[in-house]
C-alpha cells in the first residue's frame, strides 16, 4: 500500500517519474520476477496514469488532440521495445535501467536548478500542427513530435515503464509545453502507451501475473495519483522535482549493485 501510494503521487504531481520505481518495487521489495514485473508495472501505471488524468482535465491541462496523435506515433516503439525485451537476460535489463535512472535523475536535476524563464506565459501548444482552411503545417514541429514519440514508445516497451518519465521533459524542451500542461498530457500518453506495450507483452508470451498484488498496489496507486494532482497545484514543481530525483538515485544505485552481483 506505501507503495503504490507512492508511485501515485509521483504520477500524479509530476505527470511520470512514478513508473520508474514500479519495476525496482515489485522485483526487490515484493519478490516479483523481472519480466512479470515489467509487465505488471504497464498495467499499475497504465490504470493510475488515466484516473490521474481527470482532475488535470478538469483544470484544462490536457491536450487530448496533441497527446493522442503523440502516444499513437509511440506505438511502433512500444511493439519493438517489447519484442526486443523478450529477448535480454532479466539481469541485464534491471542493470540498464538502472543506468537509465541515472540519467533521468541528473536530467531532472538539471531541470529544476534552471531558473524561471522569462519568455511569459505564452502557450504554442494552443496553435494546431495542421489546418486546412488554408492549408498550413507545421512540418518541423511535427518532425520532432514523430522521432520523440517513437523513442518515447520504445522505452515504454523495453523497460515497461510508462515513459512519462523522459516524456514530460521532451515536451518541455523539445516542443515548448508548458509545465502544467506538460504534466496534464503527458497522463494520456503513458495511458495509451502502456496500453499498447501491454498488448504486445501479452501477445508474444504467457507472463504469470499475480492479480490480488496488482490489484492492492493499483489501487493505492490511483488514490495517490489523486493527491498528487491536488499537490501540484499547493507545491512548487521543482521542490518535488528535486526531492523525486535524489530518491531515484538511491533506487538505482541499489538495482544497479544488486543486478551487477547477480550477473557476477
Amino acid at each position: 500500500m506505501p507503495l503504490g501510494l507512492l508511485i501515485g503521487l509521483a504520477l500524479g504531481a509530476l505527470g511520470g517519474g512514478g513508473s520508474i520505481l514500479t519495476v525496482p518495487a515489485l522485483v526487490y521489495l515484493l519478490d516479483q520476477d523481472p519480466r512479470a514485473a515489467t509487465t505488471s508495472s504497464l498495467l499499475i501505471v497504465g490504470l493510475t496514469s488515466l484516473i490521474a488524468l481527470t482532475p488535470h482535465a478538469r483544470a484544462g491541462r490536457v491536450r487530448f488532440g496533441q497527446g493522442l496523435m503523440f502516444g499513437a506515433l509511440g506505438t511502433g516503439g512500444s511493439f519493438a521495445g517489447s519484442a526486443l525485451a523478450s529477448h535480454v537476460s532479466p539481469q541485464v535489463l534491471l542493470t540498464a535501467f538502472a543506468g537509465l535512472m541515472l540519467v533521468v535523475a541528473v536530467l531532472m536535476l538539471a531541470r529544476s536548478l534552471r531558473p524561471p524563464s522569462a519568455a511569459g506565459h505564452e502557450d504554442p501548444t494552443a496553435e494546431p500542427f495542421i489546418t486546412f482552411h488554408p492549408l498550413t503545417c507545421a512540418c518541423p514541429r511535427v518532425a520532432k513530435i514523430v522521432v520523440t514519440a517513437t523513442a518515447v514508445g520504445l522505452l515504454t516497451g523495453f523497460f515497461g515503464v510508462g515513459g512519462g518519465f523522459i516524456l514530460v521533459p521532451a515536451l518541455v524542451l523539445a516542443l515548448a509545453f508548458p509545465m502544467p500542461v506538460a504534466v496534464g498530457t503527458s497522463l494520456l500518453v503513458i495511458a495509451v502507451n502502456s496500453a499498447t506495450a501491454l498488448t504486445a507483452r501479452i501477445s508474444t508470451g504467457s507472463t504469470h501475473l499475480d492479480w490480488p498484488l496488482l490489484t492492492t498496489f493499483t489501487a493505492a496507486a490511483i488514490a495517490g495519483s489523486l493527491l498528487g494532482g491536488r499537490i501540484t497545484t499547493r507545491v512548487q514543481p521543482r521542490h518535488l522535482t528535486q526531492a523525486f530525483a535524489v530518491l531515484l538515485v538511491a533506487v538505482a544505485v541499489y538495482t544497479a549493485a544488486s543486478s551487477i552481483a547477480s550477473l557476477r
